[in-house]
């Protein structure tokens, strides 16, 4: 067969044909040149990202606490730092956008976690079963909206001719608000968690079907006309060439997609009425705003470290994975 022939293949390898294409992508792949970048993972890779981190969560609150101390309110404490001094403050400006009502101390915020409601549950207890629920509907949003993007990735890189079709129609829906079609979903559905996962899924399945489709095709080409040489079908070629080949924007995606479903499932809890999840305890912050403050930060504070860490999560996945790869060939050597 020649290289570019394209007719029906066959969906299996014969055993010897398949060993053949093992040991000759062997030796291909021995003819590569050396990485030109340091392992994903690496250490000294990792140090100026976690550096970076620390310096922005100070700067924040530098910034945060310099405001409040310029031009916040007046406070007093009856024993600073338990010393039993008695402490009196008043900014030398006043705006009413960082008064301790708009703006309250970090330390009202950590100390919120501590307080006790009149069921002797603390507002960290509250606020972890109410993550742990939100973040069970957001898993299964990011499911479902993974096994769709990247099965449409797969059906527009087979068949070109749905690109120009399909592709315009998935941008078109992303310009939709989600908070204005969330209530349409999860009513549809009978606001049950099937309902809330399902506004998840419109969020993650884009950025997959996207990266997927780029990623699908980032493949070496000598490697595709081996493989057709050989008589690959395309089950093989996509198992075993598009599919490793399009990892690193998989991955990307997958980080964007896990941050979008922790989003997607607060939102949708809005309109489904569930008292169980975060965004419950983010109505019920503003319904007693007014009278405590920092409960609605302390959610929204929970809301932030559930985001970050469900990105953390694929990126320690993703270095597992990852491991010891090289980057794309510079097939143009």
């Amino acid at each position: 067969m020649a290289l570019g022939d394209t007719r029906s293949d066959p969906e299996t390898l014969d055993p010897t044909v398949d060993e053949a294409i093992a040991v000759t992508a062997a030796e291909f792949e021995a003819l590569a040149p050396p990485p030109l970048r340091p392992e994903v993972g690496h250490p000294m890779r990792r140090l100026p990202r976690v550096a970076s981190v620390i310096v922005v969560v100070i700067s924040i609150v530098l910034l945060w606490e310099g405001a409040k101390f310029v031009a916040g309110d007046p406070w007093k404490t009856e024993s600073l730092l338990g010393t039993g001094i008695a402490l009196e403050y008043r900014p030398p400006f006043s705006v009413s956008g960082v008064s301790d009502l708009n703006l309250p101390h970090l330390w009202d915020i950590a100390f919120e976690f501590g307080a006790v409601d009149a069921n002797g549950t603390t507002t960290a207890q509250g606020l972890l079963v109410a993550a742990l629920f939100t973040l069970r509907n957001a898993v299964v949003g990011f499911a479902i909206g993974t096994i769709i993007g990247l099965g449409l990735a797969i059906l527009i890189v087979h068949v070109r001719s749905l690109e120009r079709s399909i592709v315009p129609l998935l941008v078109a829906s992303q310009t939709i608000p989600i908070i204005a079609i969330a209530p349409l979903i999860v009513i549809g559905l009978r606001a049950d968690w099937l309902g809330v996962a399902v506004v998840t899924s419109y969020l993650t399945f884009f950025p997959v079907t996207i990266a997927a489709i780029r990623g699908l095709r980032a493949y070496d080409p000598r490697a595709y006309e081996l493989m057709v040489s050989y008589a690959a079908g395309r089950r093989a070629i996509l198992w075993k060439l598009r599919l490793p080949s399009s990892t690193a924007y998989l991955f990307t995606a997958f980080k964007i997609a896990a941050t979008a479903s922790i989003v997607g499932a607060i939102v949708g809890e809005l309109p489904s009425g569930m008292s169980d999840g975060l965004a419950r305890q983010i109505l019920t912050g503003m319904q007693y705003y007014t009278l405590g403050p920092s409960y609605l930060w302390a959610s929204i504070v929970v809301c932030s470290i559930l985001g970050i860490g469900a990105f953390v999560s694929v990126s320690l996945i993703e270095r597992q994975v990852m491991r010891g790869r090289v980057p794309e060939w510079n097939v143009t050597a």
